[in-house]
């Protein structure tokens, strides 16, 4: 704010023109606004400011070493190590029981799916093996039964070293005597 003698002047010869009705730069300015074009906008803020690009080369300029930032490096390396290995400690055992169960589900699915596998089995195996069917297939492929001197019996040792062996019938009924 403008103090004193001038500063006085000056505001009261800007009162003195609105008054007397005098016509200043300010009242020609808003005429030849108004006549040359009225739907003219005003002004933008700061459009009276212009900028320019300045292309920079700093091609040139090599950066000098700091001797602190190498350790400040290697102590943001270590610090990341020290997190990453104290998150992966919390975190491992939580992941692991997770796997383990999707592990276990896995494994109760899998028993489940073999023990009907293994009902299946067995329930087909009775059927081949009933004594009906071993007598129809028998008949099929026109079996019947063995004779008397085709059966060989397996002596029974009581000795520790000796195995059960095969003898004919009549190699069988020769021992015996």
């Amino acid at each position: 704010m403008v103090t004193g003698k001038q500063g006085d002047k000056m505001a009261t010869f800007a009162t003195y023109f609105k008054r007397s009705g005098a016509v200043g730069m300010a009242g020609n300015a808003s005429a030849v606004r108004a006549f040359s074009d009225p739907y003219r906008l005003r002004a933008l803020p700061n459009d009276e400011i212009f900028f320019w690009s300045k292309s920079v080369d700093n091609s040139r300029l090599v950066r000098q070493a700091d001797p602190a930032a190498k350790g400040e490096c290697w102590s943001a390396l270590g610090a990341a190590a020290v997190l990453l290995l104290v998150g992966g400690s919390i975190i491992a055992p939580q992941v692991a029981s997770v796997l383990a169960g999707y592990q276990l589900e896995a494994l109760k699915s899998e028993y489940k799916t073999l023990v009907d596998q293994k009902r299946d089995l067995e329930t087909k195996e009775a059927g081949l093996l009933s004594p009906e069917r071993l007598n129809e297939l028998a008949k099929a492929n026109s079996m019947t039964n063995p004779d008397a001197d085709q059966v060989f019996h397996l002596e029974n040792q009581a000795s520790a070293g000796s195995f059960a062996k095969a003898a004919t019938p009549a190699a069988a009924s020769g021992q015996s005597q």
